[in-house]
């Protein structure tokens, strides 16, 4: 006899595969495929381990990596909206509570009460693990479009200033991070692969 818990933590397990099906618009650093979900998630959890000691303030790193890892989850129902869309906003939807609530929910209630509030957090961006979190979020794709010569900007057309406008949230998790990534746009727009 499977235990009940076993089983809805199986269901969920078995769910959450259909993220590595999610493709974003950015690419992998250096190539032309797309990235999908799973792979940001997974790349942005090894990065806030080893940059960790560049937050704003000390951070509970394993919450950090629960946010990181499933912060898309969500994305399963809701699909990928590319943060420079200009039709949908990028902030949290009605459809990706729905979403949070259906594949979270498929867990025991404990274990879905607390993946949901930390979805909730990361969403808020409230916290210091949150605003460490975002941090992540917003420089890994800084990372990918300038290995890839503009990538996703040129593509889509995305200039300086909606890039500034995006990627200054990282200081609110680490000013470090910030000075570096704000000489990356700066290098970016001299290199001619962003334009103001």
């Amino acid at each position: 006899m499977i235990p009940e818990s076993l089983q809805k933590q199986i269901a969920f397990i078995k769910e959450i595969d259909k993220i590595k099906y999610i493709q974003r618009k950015t690419k992998l650093f250096n190539s032309d495929r797309n990235e999908n979900d799973a792979e940001h998630s997974w790349h942005l959890a090894v990065m806030a381990i080893v940059l960790a000691g560049h937050a704003n303030e000390a951070v509970d790193i394993l919450k950090v990596v629960k946010m990181v890892l499933i912060h898309d989850i969500v994305e399963i129902d809701a699909g990928d909206t590319f943060i420079y869309d200009t039709q949908k906003n990028h902030q949290n939807t009605a459809d990706e509570r729905l979403a949070a609530q259906r594949i979270f929910g498929l867990l025991p209630e404990e274990q879905a009460r607390e993946l949901i509030e930390i979805w909730e957090e990361f969403e808020a961006g409230q916290t210091k693990e949150a605003k460490f979190a975002k941090s992540m979020d917003r420089l890994e794709p800084l990372l990918q479009n300038t290995s890839n010569n503009g990538g996703t900007w040129n593509e889509f057309g995305v200039n300086y200033e909606k890039v500034y406008e995006k990627k200054k949230v990282i200081k609110e998790g680490s000013i470090s991070l910030w000075d570096f990534a704000e000489n990356l746009i700066d290098e970016s727009v001299e290199k001619g692969i962003l334009k103001k």
